[in-house]
């Protein structure tokens, strides 16, 4: 019944408290007003079975229904209906440049590196609402998965269809991907713009090197974080395929070369960081959402509408039904 309503007054609620002091009252009273006639016999008396006298109490319950509304009125009962507009002020432009070699199907995070961070990548995208997001793949060469837009259903669409594949040629082009991922960015007009380049080996192939690819970061302002993915040690990933298509895994030394990863993040004034499982991986994503806040100015209008005048005239009418049952059938009662 009150569901969306504020009691701007709640303090008048106490007046309730009133209600059954009044029961009492009228209880007591009636007691004292009801007269009595002893005999020692009615057989000589017909027995009527009027049911008005046992009505009148009515009008003492219509009072205190009136008292409770008006009680309830002077609550201040109202509705706040809030629209919200938002203005960006500060946008950010995102590439995710993704290492798409064969080595991020090691199964070292679950179910395999490639399908880890596509899950926490998916999360980090739907996280950020007024930013716009692009995607590069690399391997041995890169290319452009989508470029900068601010359609989350087309970015996260793309993400889920990367995976594995063998037209990319093999390796790991660390250059290649930052390169590519700059050229993406560098006509951005917005104030930040930022990559994230994950890998999980070494910069092993391609023509631009990674060093030349970081001061093109720099020269157009693009911070860049870095993120090596994989664990301390050995892991189980793919080393040769079987003839049936399929990879064989082998427990394999995880390399990283996580020199050149923080020396690419501190020169484009970003940040390196280390994913060694599932749980890394996400707080990474989660440490890098919240260095890269988006300005939103918000605006909320506030449209207040005042829900006591239908119990005011509903306790009048409580009230003046009262006064009509008094003066006409009650009457001779009362």
């Amino acid at each position: 019944m009150f569901e969306g309503i504020e009691f701007i007054s709640k303090q008048m609620f106490w007046l309730l408290l009133c209600i059954p002091l009044a029961i009492l009252w009228y209880v007591l009273k009636h007691k004292n007003q009801t007269a009595t006639f002893k005999i020692s016999s009615t057989k000589g008396f017909k027995v009527g079975n009027s049911w008005l006298p046992k009505l009148k109490h009515l009008m003492f319950v219509f009072r205190l229904f009136a008292l409770v509304l008006i009680i309830t009125a002077l609550a201040r009962p109202q509705t706040v209906d809030v629209s919200t507009k938002t203005k960006t002020t500060r946008g950010i432009d995102i590439v995710m440049a993704i290492d798409v070699s064969a080595s991020m199907l090691a199964k070292d995070l679950k179910p395999n590196r490639l399908e880890a961070l596509k899950k926490v990548a998916a999360e980090f995208i739907k996280g950020r609402p007024n930013d716009r997001i692009g995607l590069v793949e690399y391997a041995g060469e890169s290319y452009t998965k989508t470029p900068i837009t601010s359609d989350k259903a087309i970015v996260l669409r793309a993400l889920k269809e990367i995976k594995y594949n063998t037209i990319i040629e093999g390796g790991t082009a660390i250059g290649m991907g930052l390169a590519t991922a700059v050229n993406r960015i560098k006509d951005s007009k917005a104030k930040s713009k930022v990559i994230i380049l994950l890998t999980d080996g070494v910069n092993n192939t391609g023509f631009i090197d990674p060093n030349t690819a970081s001061e093109l970061a720099v020269e157009y302002g693009i911070k860049t974080y870095t993120i090596g993915i994989g664990t301390n040690g050995m892991a189980l990933s793919p080393f040769a395929i079987n003839r049936n298509g399929g990879f064989e895994y082998r427990r394999l030394k995880v390399e990283i070369d996580e020199e050149l990863l923080k020396e690419i993040a501190e020169v484009t004034g970003g940040k390196y960081f280390r994913a060694t499982d599932n749980k890394k991986l996400k707080e990474i994503y989660k440490e890098i959402n919240k260095l890269e806040k988006t300005d939103v100015e918000e605006f909320k209008f506030y449209n207040y509408e005042e829900k006591f005048r239908p119990l005011v005239f509903l306790a009048g009418f409580f009230l003046l039904l009262e006064l009509l049952l008094r003066f006409t059938i009650f009457r001779s009662f009362v």
